[in-house]
Protein backbone atom coordinates (compact mmCIF):
# COMPACT_ATOMS: atom_id res chain seq x y z
CA UNK A 1 0.00 0.00 0.00
CA UNK A 2 1.31 3.43 -0.91
CA UNK A 3 2.23 5.45 2.26
CA UNK A 4 0.29 9.09 1.91
CA UNK A 5 -1.60 11.50 4.10
CA UNK A 6 -4.27 10.85 0.68
CA UNK A 7 -7.57 12.42 1.37
CA UNK A 8 -10.58 11.06 -0.82
CA UNK A 9 -12.85 14.46 -1.35
CA UNK A 10 -14.80 12.78 -4.02
CA UNK A 11 -16.04 9.33 -2.65
CA UNK A 12 -19.89 8.35 -2.27
CA UNK A 13 -21.99 6.15 0.13
CA UNK A 14 -24.50 4.04 -1.49
CA UNK A 15 -26.63 1.97 1.46
CA UNK A 16 -29.42 -0.21 0.38
CA UNK A 17 -31.96 1.86 1.94
CA UNK A 18 -31.18 5.01 -0.71
CA UNK A 19 -31.07 2.71 -3.58
CA UNK A 20 -34.48 1.47 -2.81
CA UNK A 21 -36.16 5.45 -2.24
CA UNK A 22 -34.25 6.52 -5.45
CA UNK A 23 -35.75 3.49 -7.47
CA UNK A 24 -38.92 4.24 -5.87
CA UNK A 25 -38.76 8.11 -7.14
CA UNK A 26 -38.37 6.67 -10.61
CA UNK A 27 -34.46 6.16 -10.82
CA UNK A 28 -34.22 2.87 -11.77
CA UNK A 29 -31.10 3.39 -12.51
CA UNK A 30 -28.53 6.28 -12.16
CA UNK A 31 -28.46 9.11 -15.09
CA UNK A 32 -28.80 6.56 -17.64
CA UNK A 33 -26.27 4.23 -16.92
CA UNK A 34 -26.02 0.05 -16.88
CA UNK A 35 -27.54 0.15 -13.26
CA UNK A 36 -26.50 0.85 -9.43
CA UNK A 37 -23.12 -0.34 -7.91
CA UNK A 38 -22.79 -1.58 -5.69
CA UNK A 39 -21.11 -0.31 -1.99
CA UNK A 40 -20.13 -1.60 1.40
CA UNK A 41 -18.41 -0.30 4.40
CA UNK A 42 -15.45 -2.69 4.21
CA UNK A 43 -15.59 -2.87 0.39
CA UNK A 44 -14.76 1.41 0.93
CA UNK A 45 -12.05 0.45 3.11
CA UNK A 46 -10.32 -2.51 1.01
CA UNK A 47 -10.45 -0.13 -1.78
CA UNK A 48 -8.84 2.71 0.51
CA UNK A 49 -6.16 0.60 1.98
CA UNK A 50 -5.36 -0.65 -1.36
CA UNK A 51 -4.96 3.04 -2.80
CA UNK A 52 -2.97 4.48 0.11
CA UNK A 53 -5.94 6.49 1.05
CA UNK A 54 -5.82 7.92 4.61
CA UNK A 55 -9.42 8.98 5.17
CA UNK A 56 -13.04 9.72 2.74
CA UNK A 57 -14.71 12.46 2.75
CA UNK A 58 -18.33 10.62 1.61
CA UNK A 59 -20.75 11.95 0.13
CA UNK A 60 -24.47 11.15 -1.95
CA UNK A 61 -23.93 11.56 -5.94
CA UNK A 62 -26.25 12.51 -8.46
CA UNK A 63 -29.37 12.32 -8.02
CA UNK A 64 -29.27 13.99 -4.82
CA UNK A 65 -31.68 13.63 -2.21
CA UNK A 66 -34.72 15.47 -3.52
CA UNK A 67 -36.87 13.48 -5.85
CA UNK A 68 -39.61 16.35 -6.43
CA UNK A 69 -41.43 16.11 -2.91
CA UNK A 70 -39.65 18.59 -0.39
CA UNK A 71 -40.82 17.35 2.98
CA UNK A 72 -39.38 13.77 1.53
CA UNK A 73 -36.33 15.66 0.22
CA UNK A 74 -35.59 16.80 3.89
CA UNK A 75 -36.71 13.63 5.58
CA UNK A 76 -34.26 11.69 2.95
CA UNK A 77 -31.52 14.10 3.60
CA UNK A 78 -31.82 13.64 7.19
CA UNK A 79 -31.41 10.36 7.13
CA UNK A 80 -28.74 10.28 4.36
CA UNK A 81 -26.76 12.41 6.74
CA UNK A 82 -27.31 10.86 10.14
CA UNK A 83 -26.00 7.86 8.43
CA UNK A 84 -23.05 9.24 7.39
CA UNK A 85 -22.32 10.77 10.57
CA UNK A 86 -22.84 7.09 11.85
CA UNK A 87 -20.11 6.26 9.53
CA UNK A 88 -17.54 8.57 11.54
CA UNK A 89 -18.22 8.10 14.46
CA UNK A 90 -17.49 4.32 13.79
CA UNK A 91 -14.58 4.84 12.23
CA UNK A 92 -12.94 8.14 13.43
CA UNK A 93 -10.01 8.51 11.25
CA UNK A 94 -11.25 6.99 8.42
CA UNK A 95 -14.31 8.64 7.16
CA UNK A 96 -15.88 12.65 6.92
CA UNK A 97 -18.85 13.67 5.03
CA UNK A 98 -20.09 16.40 2.75
CA UNK A 99 -23.44 17.08 4.59
CA UNK A 100 -26.53 16.67 1.48
CA UNK A 101 -28.70 19.25 0.92
CA UNK A 102 -32.23 19.13 -0.56
CA UNK A 103 -32.11 21.54 -3.28
CA UNK A 104 -33.83 23.15 -5.01
CA UNK A 105 -35.74 23.90 -1.90
CA UNK A 106 -33.68 26.70 0.03
CA UNK A 107 -35.12 26.64 3.18
CA UNK A 108 -34.67 22.61 3.63
CA UNK A 109 -31.17 23.21 2.49
CA UNK A 110 -30.65 26.11 5.04
CA UNK A 111 -32.32 24.22 8.02
CA UNK A 112 -29.80 20.65 6.93
CA UNK A 113 -26.89 23.21 6.81
CA UNK A 114 -27.38 24.28 10.27
CA UNK A 115 -28.27 21.01 11.59
CA UNK A 116 -25.40 19.26 10.41
CA UNK A 117 -22.65 22.28 10.89
CA UNK A 118 -21.56 21.49 14.50
CA UNK A 119 -21.65 17.23 14.04
CA UNK A 120 -18.39 15.55 14.03
CA UNK A 121 -16.93 14.44 10.90
CA UNK A 122 -19.37 17.12 8.84
CA UNK A 123 -16.41 18.57 6.68
CA UNK A 124 -18.90 20.57 4.37
CA UNK A 125 -22.00 19.98 2.15
CA UNK A 126 -22.39 18.55 -0.76
CA UNK A 127 -25.28 19.79 -3.53
CA UNK A 128 -25.81 18.87 -7.20
CA UNK A 129 -24.56 21.23 -10.03
CA UNK A 130 -28.31 22.01 -11.16
CA UNK A 131 -31.59 21.04 -8.70
CA UNK A 132 -34.38 20.42 -10.98
CA UNK A 133 -33.27 23.26 -13.23
CA UNK A 134 -32.20 26.16 -10.48
CA UNK A 135 -28.42 26.33 -11.85
CA UNK A 136 -26.00 27.80 -8.55
CA UNK A 137 -26.04 31.17 -9.74
CA UNK A 138 -29.72 31.59 -9.39
CA UNK A 139 -30.90 34.34 -7.25
CA UNK A 140 -33.27 32.00 -5.51
CA UNK A 141 -30.16 30.14 -3.68
CA UNK A 142 -28.77 33.87 -2.38
CA UNK A 143 -29.78 32.82 1.12
CA UNK A 144 -28.56 29.41 1.40
CA UNK A 145 -25.30 30.81 0.08
CA UNK A 146 -25.23 34.09 3.35
CA UNK A 147 -25.72 30.92 5.62
CA UNK A 148 -22.78 28.82 3.69
CA UNK A 149 -20.75 32.28 3.97
CA UNK A 150 -21.42 32.65 8.28
CA UNK A 151 -20.64 28.90 8.43
CA UNK A 152 -17.11 29.47 6.07
CA UNK A 153 -18.09 26.15 4.41
CA UNK A 154 -16.49 23.73 2.00
CA UNK A 155 -19.39 23.07 -0.66
CA UNK A 156 -18.71 20.15 -2.53
CA UNK A 157 -20.22 20.40 -6.26
CA UNK A 158 -21.18 17.04 -7.89
CA UNK A 159 -22.25 16.70 -11.71
CA UNK A 160 -26.23 16.05 -11.88
CA UNK A 161 -27.96 15.14 -15.45
CA UNK A 162 -28.98 18.60 -16.98
CA UNK A 163 -32.78 19.39 -17.05
CA UNK A 164 -34.82 17.40 -19.99
CA UNK A 165 -31.59 14.85 -20.33
CA UNK A 166 -32.88 12.30 -22.70
CA UNK A 167 -30.28 9.08 -23.26
CA UNK A 168 -32.45 8.54 -26.27
CA UNK A 169 -31.14 11.44 -27.92
CA UNK A 170 -28.31 12.01 -26.55
CA UNK A 171 -26.81 8.18 -27.23
CA UNK A 172 -24.82 8.29 -24.00
CA UNK A 173 -25.21 7.94 -20.46
CA UNK A 174 -25.00 11.58 -18.52
CA UNK A 175 -22.03 10.70 -16.61
CA UNK A 176 -19.74 10.31 -20.40
CA UNK A 177 -20.42 14.27 -21.31
CA UNK A 178 -23.23 15.91 -19.54
CA UNK A 179 -21.95 15.75 -16.37
CA UNK A 180 -18.77 17.18 -17.36
CA UNK A 181 -20.52 20.60 -19.28
CA UNK A 182 -23.34 20.49 -16.74
CA UNK A 183 -20.69 21.37 -13.61
CA UNK A 184 -18.84 23.85 -16.20
CA UNK A 185 -22.41 25.82 -17.11
CA UNK A 186 -22.82 25.51 -13.16
CA UNK A 187 -19.12 27.28 -12.51
CA UNK A 188 -19.64 29.96 -14.73
CA UNK A 189 -23.18 30.44 -13.18
CA UNK A 190 -21.85 30.99 -10.08
CA UNK A 191 -19.05 33.03 -11.46
CA UNK A 192 -21.12 35.63 -13.39
CA UNK A 193 -23.31 35.97 -10.91
CA UNK A 194 -20.95 37.26 -8.28
CA UNK A 195 -21.24 34.38 -5.96
CA UNK A 196 -17.66 33.95 -5.91
CA UNK A 197 -16.24 37.36 -5.00
CA UNK A 198 -19.61 38.13 -3.03
CA UNK A 199 -18.70 34.85 -0.65
CA UNK A 200 -15.30 34.22 -0.40
CA UNK A 201 -15.24 32.67 3.24
CA UNK A 202 -17.67 29.75 0.98
CA UNK A 203 -14.61 27.54 -0.89
CA UNK A 204 -16.90 25.53 -3.65
CA UNK A 205 -14.83 22.71 -4.53
CA UNK A 206 -15.36 21.55 -8.64
CA UNK A 207 -15.33 17.86 -9.61
CA UNK A 208 -13.55 15.77 -12.35
CA UNK A 209 -10.10 17.85 -12.88
CA UNK A 210 -12.62 21.46 -13.56
CA UNK A 211 -14.62 19.67 -16.11
CA UNK A 212 -14.12 21.79 -18.82
CA UNK A 213 -13.60 24.68 -17.40
CA UNK A 214 -9.91 25.65 -18.03
CA UNK A 215 -10.83 25.37 -21.77
CA UNK A 216 -13.63 27.58 -21.53
CA UNK A 217 -12.63 30.60 -19.03
CA UNK A 218 -10.80 32.51 -22.11
CA UNK A 219 -14.30 32.12 -23.81
CA UNK A 220 -16.72 33.49 -21.00
CA UNK A 221 -14.19 36.24 -20.40
CA UNK A 222 -14.27 36.97 -24.41
CA UNK A 223 -18.42 37.25 -24.13
CA UNK A 224 -17.80 39.30 -20.66
CA UNK A 225 -15.98 41.79 -22.32
CA UNK A 226 -18.51 42.05 -25.56
CA UNK A 227 -21.29 42.43 -23.17
CA UNK A 228 -22.71 39.57 -24.18
CA UNK A 229 -23.12 37.83 -20.28
CA UNK A 230 -23.21 39.50 -16.80
CA UNK A 231 -20.05 39.61 -14.83
CA UNK A 232 -18.10 42.93 -13.52
CA UNK A 233 -14.50 42.74 -12.24
CA UNK A 234 -12.58 39.79 -10.96
CA UNK A 235 -14.81 36.96 -11.11
CA UNK A 236 -13.13 34.69 -8.60
CA UNK A 237 -11.74 31.86 -10.32
CA UNK A 238 -8.76 31.48 -8.56
CA UNK A 239 -10.91 31.25 -5.57
CA UNK A 240 -11.98 27.54 -6.76
CA UNK A 241 -10.64 24.27 -5.36
CA UNK A 242 -10.88 20.86 -7.58
CA UNK A 243 -10.52 17.11 -7.18
CA UNK A 244 -9.12 15.08 -9.66
CA UNK A 245 -11.65 12.42 -10.09
CA UNK A 246 -12.24 11.08 -13.04
CA UNK A 247 -9.47 10.46 -15.90
CA UNK A 248 -7.09 13.21 -15.99
CA UNK A 249 -4.56 11.83 -17.61
CA UNK A 250 -3.21 10.94 -20.16
CA UNK A 251 -4.92 14.73 -21.88
CA UNK A 252 -7.08 16.53 -18.57
CA UNK A 253 -4.45 17.59 -16.53
CA UNK A 254 -2.38 19.26 -17.91
CA UNK A 255 -4.50 21.87 -19.48
CA UNK A 256 -5.92 22.36 -16.07
CA UNK A 257 -2.20 22.85 -14.52
CA UNK A 258 -1.88 25.41 -16.73
CA UNK A 259 -4.65 27.74 -15.88
CA UNK A 260 -4.57 26.60 -12.36
CA UNK A 261 -0.93 25.22 -11.48
CA UNK A 262 -1.57 22.59 -8.65
CA UNK A 263 -2.30 24.82 -5.14
CA UNK A 264 -5.81 24.32 -5.16
CA UNK A 265 -5.79 20.48 -6.45
CA UNK A 266 -7.27 17.94 -4.20
CA UNK A 267 -7.52 13.87 -4.53
CA UNK A 268 -10.52 12.21 -5.80
CA UNK A 269 -11.65 8.71 -6.27
CA UNK A 270 -15.41 8.73 -7.35
CA UNK A 271 -15.73 5.41 -5.67
CA UNK A 272 -18.01 3.51 -5.94
CA UNK A 273 -19.19 4.82 -8.74
CA UNK A 274 -15.82 4.20 -10.26
CA UNK A 275 -14.87 0.42 -9.52
CA UNK A 276 -12.07 0.27 -6.99
CA UNK A 277 -10.08 -1.92 -9.49
CA UNK A 278 -10.53 1.42 -11.52
CA UNK A 279 -9.48 3.65 -8.97
CA UNK A 280 -6.10 1.82 -7.95
CA UNK A 281 -5.70 2.19 -11.84
CA UNK A 282 -5.84 6.09 -12.11
CA UNK A 283 -3.99 6.13 -8.84
CA UNK A 284 -1.12 4.62 -10.40
CA UNK A 285 -1.76 6.52 -13.56
CA UNK A 286 -0.72 9.61 -11.54
CA UNK A 287 1.64 7.75 -9.41
CA UNK A 288 3.81 7.72 -13.08
CA UNK A 289 2.61 10.82 -15.33
CA UNK A 290 1.73 13.33 -12.70
CA UNK A 291 3.56 16.56 -14.10
CA UNK A 292 7.49 17.00 -11.94
CA UNK A 293 7.71 20.24 -11.89
CA UNK A 294 4.60 20.25 -9.14
CA UNK A 295 6.15 17.56 -6.78
CA UNK A 296 5.04 14.57 -5.98
CA UNK A 297 1.30 14.40 -6.42
CA UNK A 298 0.22 12.07 -2.88
CA UNK A 299 2.25 15.17 -0.87
CA UNK A 300 0.58 18.25 -2.96
CA UNK A 301 -2.85 16.86 -3.03
CA UNK A 302 -2.43 15.63 0.74
CA UNK A 303 -1.03 18.88 2.04
CA UNK A 304 -3.92 20.79 -0.23
CA UNK A 305 -6.10 18.93 1.70
CA UNK A 306 -5.04 20.12 4.93
CA UNK A 307 -4.87 23.19 4.18
CA UNK A 308 -8.49 23.35 2.88
CA UNK A 309 -10.27 21.73 6.06
CA UNK A 310 -7.85 22.61 8.52
CA UNK A 311 -9.38 21.41 11.72
CA UNK A 312 -12.63 19.58 9.99
CA UNK A 313 -10.70 16.28 9.28
CA UNK A 314 -8.17 14.53 11.51
CA UNK A 315 -6.72 12.04 9.63
CA UNK A 316 -4.97 9.31 11.29
CA UNK A 317 -1.29 9.30 11.41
Amino acid sequence: MPTSDLVDVHAHVLPDWYVDAAKAAGHTVPDAMPGWPDWSVDAHLAMMDQVGITQSIVSISSPGVHFGDDDAGTALAVEVNDFMAGLHTAHTDRFGFFAALPLPDVDGAIAEARRTAGVPGRAGVGIESNGHGTYLGDPSLEPLWQELSAQRAVVFIHPTAPPAFDPALVGFPAPLLEYLFDTTRTIVHLATAGVLVRHPDIRFVVPHCGAVLPSMISRVELFRAAGMISGEGDLGWERLWFDLAGAPLPDQLGAFTRRFGADHLLYGSDFCFTPAGAVDMLAAMLDQGWPEEHGEWRKVVGANATNLFKDALHPAR
